[in-house]
């Protein structure tokens, strides 16, 4: 997006610090050439309400300093809520890339910056038509446009990136095919005892290795609470989070893939690898009716049943737009 951008505006780009790990944040401005912030606000971690006022605070500073034409926001972070706040308090126009999604999961952090950030907006960019028209349903129909999805975007581009290096499962000593990739990092999983317990358990019983990238945030608890036990003597591999790059080659060599993160849901899709969702519900609805993705929470059997018998169905229809999104948003912008 910002190579589009740049083409034709002056950006200027805000990295709040919300994720501050340097595996999930360092990594992808050097290892995907994206330019350097050109402001770190290092609001690091905190609870919810903490996190968003010291983000809403510290990027109404620099919006004050450089008076932007607009603010573009991306997705539903605590940052996307922060970043629209301070933008609209002060009068300046919203864009919202990734608008529209809905898991109808009110108890969902997320959700609550996705409703809110859209209905701040003044253009809300779509990645399919089940976002526009869940907007609306909510009347909100001015300013909206169908643009696809930007991440398809990206994924295309950096897919033939990552094809032309050692890929990570071949460094493991793992085939295509060969193994599950997991990730783990959702509060209604981690912050549960039962629910990642059951998660746990399943990926230690899975009958085929399980590579497990695991979260800051998901490692600190499974240490705290000694829930390591349930792993032992299982063929599960954790690693420390990884690149975007590596992300890719796990992703697309991976028999199948198990998650509570939408982005994932959706990589999995563009990758062409079946998704069982470790969640009650997903914003990401069109892979499930498509049969790409599976919902199964965090029930241990339900988790094991679906990683031994789910396959989905031989079409995969393009959702998600044909790969050109920045195009397209750019385009509106221009007036064209």
């Amino acid at each position: 997006m910002s190579r589009a951008l740049r083409s034709v505006y002056r950006e200027v780009l805000i990295h709040t610090g919300q994720h501050y790990d340097s595996n999930m944040s360092d990594i992808f401005f050097t290892e995907l050439h994206i330019p350097r912030p050109d402001y770190n606000l290092g609001v690091g971690s905190g609870r919810q309400g903490e996190q968003t006022g010291a983000i809403l605070k510290a990027v109404e500073e620099v919006l004050l300093q450089e008076q932007p034409d607009a603010v573009l926001v991306y997705g539903d972070t605590n940052s996307t809520l922060g970043g629209a706040l301070a933008a609209a308090k002060l009068h300046i126009p919203v864009f919202h890339i990734e608008a529209g999604l809905r898991s109808f999961n009110r108890e969902m952090p997320e959700e609550i910056n996705r409703v809110l950030t859209d209905h701040l907006s003044t253009l809300l960019f779509c990645p399919t038509r089940t976002a526009v028209n869940n907007l609306s349903a909510e009347g909100i129909q001015k300013g909206v446009h169908l643009s696809g999805d930007v991440m398809y975007d990206a994924f295309r581009y950096n897919s033939r990136l990552a094809r032309q290096r050692l890929s990570l499962p071949e460094k493991l000593g793992l085939p295509p095919g060969g193994y599950i990739l997991g990730t783990i990092h959702r509060a209604e999983n981690t912050d549960d005892p039962k629910r990642l317990k059951g998660i746990l358990r399943a990926l230690g019983q899975a009958g085929i290795p399980v590579i497990l990238p695991l979260h800051p945030r998901t490692r600190k608890v499974m240490d705290d609470q000694g829930l390591g036990d349930l792993l032992a003597g299982s063929d599960v591999r954790i690693l420390e989070p990884v690149g975007y790059l590596d992300m890719i080659c796990l992703e697309e060599n991976a028999r199948k893939i198990l998650t509570d993160s939408g982005g994932v849901q959706k990589e999995a899709y563009f990758a062409g690898v079946p998704c069982i969702t470790l969640r009650d519900e997903t914003e990401w609805t069109e892979t499930v009716a498509a049969g790409w993705n599976v919902l199964v929470g965090a029930d241990t059997q339900s988790i094991l049943k679906a990683v031994t018998e789910f396959a989905p169905p031989p079409e995969r229809p393009q959702i998600f737009g044909d790969g050109d999104a920045a195009g397209k948003f750019l385009s509106i912008l221009k007036g064209d």
